[in-house]
């Protein structure tokens, strides 16, 4: 009935195909040459073969993307149960491997080594100078802390530890992403895992030690309560200033032990376990005590957060003052020289300072000791002599007008003895005392030249010294280096502090001079014969002052150069910052007292032995050292 509905269509003429559903067979009638409304009977174009041939195409396609769907819908449930097949199996695989690595891992015992070695400094001549490093340790049971520092480590450190499971999956995953891409170290460890690294591993940075640190601390969170992986941490983590856990800390920091400590003492030490070797300086660098104050506050926010104290003691709380830093026998004049060294030391083996202070080195600087200790006594000795001399010829009102003065004005003396032609620094007096002014006045402080720099007037200066008469205060080091190369006829030689670094028997790093041409030796001679006064003598002397504000005398001969810079400032009072101030009439003799003693002590002059007699035939190649008296 479909093929005779089809033919009785086409027979009456009309253009249209009514009873067909047939695409693929029954032609268009748009295809035909007549208007649609004749016969039927006019002849097929090309253009409607064309038309077919497209639409067929395009009818096949969609046959297989429908048979392609069904396709894809019957085989969905088979592809799915293989993925999930294969992700079970890796992660089967995984699991078994961690649970394999978990029971063959073994706890170990506490590294001793890691917990105790400190690194020590030694002078020119191997005399000890002074330590860095977490030796200063004495082990106390948890029940001597108290619970509010128990708590403000917590808050510092880890506020999860009372209920994690020993380890920080995002810290860890922070760790190794940062450790494949190259990135600096991360932190953000719970205190479980810090104190595995601390106390029981290496401290090598790598993906296998921190994935088997995870694991020991997983372990140790499962096997030991928590009270004693706290205890554990607590008398193993670095505090600064020497101190390894919070008994030494205590004392170092508060003069008191860890029972005694108050809320406020307990919230600035757990502070100061962030970056120890910054905040250690707490109390004496305002700086840094405004620093510690701000990372204190917010301790102290998160212990009542989590009530460990109650919003009475947190109003309550003041910051604590700081024992004055640092404590014992690095107090006065070693602890420039040890921050000098330090600075350096870590510089050349490319690490932090805390890494130098528990790596367990040995740090052979290039100081003299003897003469250190010397140039701190005839400094103290001059200031007391300018007092005296400027009062004895004074009435009884006029002492207490000078003593006021005296109070309200305070002179700086800053002396640095170096090797010409080496580089090597022998004496650095940056002050009198480091408790109260951890500023290096030798190494950093800015001194006004005035006549100073006239010596270099007259010859060429070539890098680095090129820009030095531009230079309004250049450092007393700076200074002295460029009359050191005068005195190494034109050489210039890098002033260094640190002349070897050793570990267990090891060498790291030894220092050899580095050094070139900064002017012409001609110059560098004919300033040696003006410096001189026409007598071929050592030493070479220059005195330079800016007007009454500053007084510089430098001494040199081929073995020695020594600089000492007097200036005299109104200290800080509040918010008014220091100002320049004049120095007393005293201040050349007092120079002079100084220069002649440093320089006998140094060379042994007084002892009727004259360096200048001796060949340097290193010079000025920089290959050799002074001789010294104190050897």
């Amino acid at each position: 009935m479909r093929d005779e509905a089809r033919y009785e269509t086409r027979s009456t003429g009309g253009n249209t195909d009514v009873g067909s559903t047939d695409i693929d067979n029954t032609p268009d009638a748009d295809a035909d040459t007549g208007t649609g409304t004749g016969t039927g009977t006019g002849t097929r174009t090309s253009t409607g073969r064309g038309t077919a041939v497209v639409r067929g195409a395009r009818a096949g396609l969609r046959r297989r993307l429908v048979n392609r769907r069904i396709r894809i819908r019957r085989t969905r449930g088979r592809r799915l149960r293989r993925t999930l097949i294969v992700l079970l199996t890796v992660l089967a695989n995984l699991v078994g491997a961690v649970l394999v690595a978990y029971h063959l891992t073994k706890i170990p015992e506490p590294h001793p080594e890691t917990a105790m070695q400190s690194t020590v400094f030694v002078d020119d001549h191997g005399d000890y100078l002074g330590r860095r490093g977490p030796v200063d340790r004495q082990e106390i049971p948890l029940s001597q802390v108290p619970r509010h520092v128990q708590e403000a480590v917590i808050a510092a450190e880890n506020r999860s530890f009372r209920t994690d499971t020993g380890i920080s999956p995002k810290a860890i995953a922070r760790a190794a992403w940062s450790t494949v891409s190259g990135g600096g170290r991360q932190g953000g460890s719970t205190i479980t895992q810090q104190y595995v690294k601390n106390a029981l591993l290496s401290p090598q940075q790598s993906l296998s030690r921190k994935a088997r640190e995870a694991l020991i601390a997983i372990k140790l969170d499962r096997t030991r309560s928590k009270d004693e992986i706290l205890q554990g941490y607590l008398n193993t983590v670095y505090f600064g200033r020497g101190a390894a856990g919070i008994q030494s800390a205590a004392r170092n920091y508060f003069g008191v032990d860890a029972k005694d400590l108050t809320v406020s003492q307990g919230a600035a030490l757990a502070s100061v376990i962030n970056i120890p070797s910054y905040y250690e300086k707490a109390g004496s660098d305002p700086k840094v005590t405004a620093t510690l104050v701000d990372r204190w506050e917010w301790v102290l926010d998160e212990m009542a957060h989590s009530g460990a104290i109650t919003p009475a003691q947190r109003a309550a709380a003041r910051f604590p003052a700081f024992r004055f830093y640092p404590p014992g026998d690095t107090d006065g004049q070693r602890q420039y020289l040890i921050d000098a060294a330090a600075s350096e030391a870590a510089d050349r083996l490319g690490i932090t300072e805390d890494q130098l202070a528990r790596g367990g080195y040995t740090v052979r600087t290039t100081f003299d000791l003897t003469a250190q200790d010397a140039t701190a006594e005839l400094a103290a000795d001059g200031a007391e002599g300018r007092n005296a001399n400027t009062n004895a010829d004074k009435k009884t009102g006029d002492k207490r007008t000078e003593a006021k003065e005296s109070e309200a004005l305070q002179v700086h003396t800053a002396v640095v003895a170096l090797v010409p032609g080496d580089g090597a620094v022998r004496v650095l007096y940056g002050g009198a005392d480091y408790a109260r002014q951890p500023f290096n006045d030798a190494l950093d402080g800015a001194v006004e030249a005035g006549t100073a720099l006239q010596p270099f007037s007259a010859t060429k200066l070539l890098a680095p010294l090129a820009d030095l008469p531009r230079t309004a205060a250049p450092t007393p080091l700076r200074l002295a280096s460029a009359y050191a190369t005068a005195a190494a006829h034109g050489v210039y030689a890098n002033p260094y502090t640190v002349a070897k670094i050793t570990r267990a028997g090891h060498t790291l790093f030894e220092a050899h001079p580095r050094t070139r041409t900064a002017m012409p030796r001609g110059g560098a001679d004919t300033i040696t014969k003006l410096l001189h006064g026409g007598l071929d003598v050592a030493p070479a002397t220059h005195t330079g002052a800016a007007g009454l504000r500053t007084l510089w005398q430098t001494n040199y001969d081929e073995h020695l150069t020594l600089t000492v810079a007097l200036f005299a400032e109104h200290p800080a009072q509040g918010k008014k910052p220091a100002l320049p101030g004049p120095l007393p009439d005293t201040a050349e003799a007092r120079s002079l007292y100084v220069s002649k003693g440093v320089w006998s002590k140094i060379v042994g002059a007084a002892e009727g032995h004259d360096p200048a007699a001796e060949p340097n035939p290193g010079l000025p190649t920089g290959q050799t050292k002074p001789i010294l008296a104190t050897r």
